[in-house]
């Protein structure tokens, strides 16, 4: 059996079109499916900001940083996964069009959780003399709008597919975590369900995002979505602590009771893989560790 790594040694992955990517200090790996059904992987080093300068490792500033950081190399991983899994298509779309299909998704984010709850709040903030109650409704619309999201992605078969290598990737991140050897046998007994996911980092954004929101008092419509765009990286930072203290401490009943509500969601974003799934992630996570 291998010896169980230390609460602060972590494990981050990614599931990506027919694979997985993980990530361990400076190693990063993703193994994915080809059509002939072999595993291809990339092998990468890659040192943090966090790492390379002392201040952006600093608590509540290494959140934003690292978050950027995971977008950015979550991108390339998807545009790497998506040319492996389509290698032998005719007619492939080209980069370009992968990339600004990101970005739209992006900026529909910006649009759906920042634009539109902005806006409502604005509509109602005439009616609803409390500020912090009319920063819980808007924080219960962004909700609605999440989980209306998140639904609505089970209606895709391609992310059902990348859903069950997500269960894959939290599976064997859980049996290296608890020191057990990476084998399908041990793997399949954990459950798709983490609380370092980043399913239950929007829970938790959209939690720390009421509280530090309630700050900025009642401000006109533009001028709340400018305020909130800036205050993303406190949101950020704040989050990913919370976070990492309850990943580290995931066997505390209190810390159990933080995880609740994130580890729910993980049941329409996680899946459980099938044996071909699981012998990906492992490759993945056998190369970083």
């Amino acid at each position: 059996m291998a010896s169980k790594p230390h609460p602060e040694d972590i494990v981050g992955g990614q599931a990506v079109i027919e694979g997985v990517m993980m990530r361990h200090g400076d190693k990063i790996a993703v193994a994915v499916r080809t059509p002939d059904r072999d595993i291809e992987i990339r092998e990468q080093i890659y040192v943090s900001f966090t790492r390379r300068y002392k201040f952006l490792g600093l608590r509540f500033i290494r959140g934003f940083v690292s978050l950027f950081e995971m977008m950015v190399i979550g991108i390339k991983t998807l545009l790497y996964s998506a040319d492996v899994a389509m290698k032998y298509e005719e007619e492939k779309p080209p980069k370009w069009h992968t990339v600004v299909s990101l970005l739209t998704g992006i900026a529909l984010a910006i649009f759906l959780f920042i634009v539109i709850p902005a806006y409502l709040f604005a509509l109602l903030r005439a009616y609803i003399g409390s500020t912090i109650l009319l920063n819980i409704i808007e924080g219960c619309i962004r909700l609605s709008i999440f989980l209306g999201f998140l639904a609505s992605t089970l209606l895709m078969s391609d992310m059902r597919r990348v859903f069950m290598y997500h269960g894959a990737e939290h599976k064997t991140v859980f049996a290296w975590e608890n020191g057990q050897d990476l084998t399908l046998e041990n793997i399949k007994a954990f459950s798709t369900r983490h609380p370092r996911c980043g399913t239950s980092f929007m829970m938790v954004v959209i939690v720390i995002s009421i509280l530090v929101f309630s700050l900025l008092g009642r401000p006109d419509f533009i001028q709340r979505v400018f305020y909130k765009l800036m205050l993303l990286p406190v949101v950020a930072g704040i989050s990913y602590e919370i976070i990492r203290f309850t990943g580290k401490y995931r066997e505390r009943p209190w810390a159990a009771v933080l995880s609740f509500p994130g580890l729910m969601l993980q049941k329409i974003t996680t899946r459980e893989p099938t044996d071909d799934q699981i012998e990906v992630a492992i490759e993945a996570l056998k190369r970083v560790v």
